[in-house]
């Protein structure tokens, strides 16, 4: 049954005898691994592994071989298919998610990020999940509320969190403007014409609800609280987005802008809407045992509104025993606008999509200095914190992403040039194992390579359906025995076994050639590209563990690799506990003295290593 009036919870009683799951006392030991729930699994795929292990032969659509790729291109016809289908709806669902927990728990994921999956505007194709028209409810197409319950069970009795990815900042397109219906933003309150019926028309009255004369759940915006129509700001779409207040009160495109309140940080009047989005998101979590928030479009919501959600949630989490409620915000502008966002608003983390991914993709493809990279994690000038500290924890770090709003227009995974598809574990591992908390972006296990100048062409269907990965249709890729599906498995046991992994301190090393090892520097591009070993340490308490990437893709690179003096000496032995070389798991090295301590070391062709 709908609910459609907020007024109708009882938050209270339904928190009062429920036995929540437990925050994880820290969430730099998770591992993330984001997906967009209408692209992951429609629940119809034959030749898998359930949740307990076992295959699958039930299905209807076959595991894809190297046979089906750009199946789908065959005719222009074919093609134009293909991508027509990649902007429409494809039919992921909640139950397909809930009969893949057991992959992802496989490949080491301990956390679920799941894109937006409330009910949508039923006149446009919003498969994303960012056109919200019903807050209280999930989209149809997804699924239903006790599906979304039955979700979170099955991922908790699996031992990974649930985490939401929600918005504040504005709804779907459910009213038009008078007039103009794009009006840009000038600063001034445009009239509006109604709210947005089922079919699109402005045919209900833009008025605040009346509760004996509701319009269809269809049309409008709910809970019926949302229909006031001081709800929404109405100034029209952005054009400036990086004008102030332009960015903070226009519309994201169509979707229409809800106004949160009005002051200072520390004096904010927060409005009635976003009381009534406080109560939507406590809902959830009572309902459906949600253990965390990705918060879209932070930059767009005043800094007190932000403070005042933030405020909310976790008193209601902490009084149900969640102590540590992650709340993810998606915060551009850069590491200083991140971190100020951070202190001043309390948020747990933020999302790391400016220059977080591209150092991590072309520096493991030889075309970025690792100092770029690693300095960002060190800037403590800049955030009058510890160097190798704050960053372990606040950051969730991913190299591919559902909009890679730093490509601009033209848009590609990593696998899709430079031939990416031979460090694709690389940067992987890279993500896994430096500081912050890594996010594996959905397919990225498969080497996924999509491109185009459309997000449509990163958000393939690993359930194949009419958008399929690698220009195919009709074959799913939740295929276990993809060596970079097994081999990040086994990157992800290690980091998981190994708290210096998870949360210690972070140290670019310096290297030395093999006939050398005297003179020693950070490895750097030379005529604007690195082909080398590259090694960094991960140091907690009197445990150091070595690790080094090789962004030359045809020559093993042995070279002397710098070590913490303090913590070796001399005729120490450290052993490959890792590599793509299988051969050299076992294999143990000796440090010497050299550039305080360092040791002899091979990183394979386009591989990686692990000594201990």
């Amino acid at each position: 049954m709908a609910i459609q009036w907020l007024a109708d919870l009882n938050l209270e009683s339904m928190v009062s005898d429920n036995n929540y799951f437990p925050s994880p006392f820290a969430w730099e030991d998770q591992v993330f691994y984001f997906l967009m729930l209408d692209r992951f699994s429609d629940g119809n795929e034959n030749g898998y592994r359930d949740n307990s292990g076992n295959l699958v032969n039930t299905g209807s659509t076959p595991k894809y071989t190297l046979a089906d790729r750009e199946n789908a291109l065959k005719t222009e016809e074919d093609a134009r298919n293909w991508r027509e289908a990649g902007a429409r709806y494809v039919g992921g669902n909640l139950k397909g998610l809930a009969q893949k927990i057991g992959y992802l728990k496989r490949l080491g994921v301990s956390a679920i990020w799941i894109s937006p999956i409330f009910k949508q505007v039923r006149f446009q194709e919003t498969y994303h999940g960012y056109g919200i028209q019903n807050f209280l409810e999930v989209e149809p197409r997804f699924g239903d509320r006790q599906e979304l319950k039955d979700l979170v069970r099955v991922a908790h009795e699996n031992g990974i969190y649930v985490i939401l990815d929600i918005i504040l900042n504005h709804s779907g397109n459910v009213f038009s403007y008078r007039g103009d219906r794009n009006p840009t933003w000038t600063g001034q309150t445009y009239e509006a014409e109604g709210f947005n019926d089922a079919q699109g028309n402005p045919t209900i009255p833009f008025v605040e609800a009346n509760p004996t004369e509701l319009p269809a759940v269809d049309g409008a915006v709910w809970p019926a609280e949302l229909q006031n129509p001081d709800t929404f700001t109405r100034k029209g779409q952005i054009q400036n987005w990086e004008n102030d207040p332009e960015f903070l009160e226009g519309d994201f495109f169509d979707l229409k802008d809800i106004g949160h309140g009005q002051g200072e940080l520390d004096y904010y009047q927060v409005s009635a809407a976003l009381h009534h989005l406080c109560d939507v998101y406590k809902y959830w979590i009572a309902f459906a045992d949600i253990d965390g928030y990705r918060i879209d479009t932070v930059k767009h919501m005043d800094l007190g509104a932000t403070r005042y959600f933030v405020s909310v949630m976790r008193e209601f989490t902490q009084n149900m025993g969640k102590e540590n409620f992650f709340l993810l915000g998606e915060i551009t502008g850069g590491r200083k606008k991140a971190y100020e966002t951070l202190e001043l608003t309390g948020l747990s983390a933020a999302l790391g999509i400016n220059d977080i991914p591209d150092k991590l993709e072309y520096l493991t493809k030889g075309y970025r200095n690792p100092s770029d990279y690693f300095n960002l994690f060190r800037n403590s000038e800049l955030v009058n914190k510890d160097s190798h500290i704050w960053f372990r924890d606040k950051v969730v770090t991913t190299f591919d992403d559902h909009d890679q709003v730093r490509k601009g227009s033209q848009k590609a995974r990593f696998c899709a040039y430079d031939r990416g598809e031979k460090v694709i574990l690389n940067v992987l591992a890279l993500n896994a194992l430096t500081l912050g908390i890594p996010c594996i972006y959905y397919g990225s296990e498969q080497g996924f390579d999509g491109e185009g100048g459309n997000d449509r062409y990163i958000r393939e269907a690993m359930f194949g359906s009419a958008f399929g990965a690698f220009r195919s249709r009709g074959a799913h890729f939740f295929d276990e025995d993809n060596p970079v599906y097994q081999e990040l498995a086994k990157i992800l046991d290690i980091r998981r076994q190994n708290i210096v992994l998870r949360r210690g301190r972070q140290y670019l090393r310096p290297i030395s050639s093999p006939g050398d090892g005297v003179n020693f520097s950070l490895p750097q591009m030379v005529g604007g590209q690195i082909r080398s070993a590259v090694p960094w340490s991960r140091v907690f308490n009197d445990k150091e563990i070595l690790l080094a990437i090789n962004t030359d893709y045809d020559q093993p690179r042995t070279v002397w690799m710098t070590l913490d003096n303090d913590l070796h000496k001399p005729g120490d032995v450290l052993t490959c506990i890792y590599s793509t070389d299988a051969a050299q798991i076992g294999q143990t090295v000796t440090v010497e003295a050299r550039n305080g301590k360092a040791a002899l070391i091979t990183a394979p062709a386009a591989g990686f290593v692990i000594f201990e």
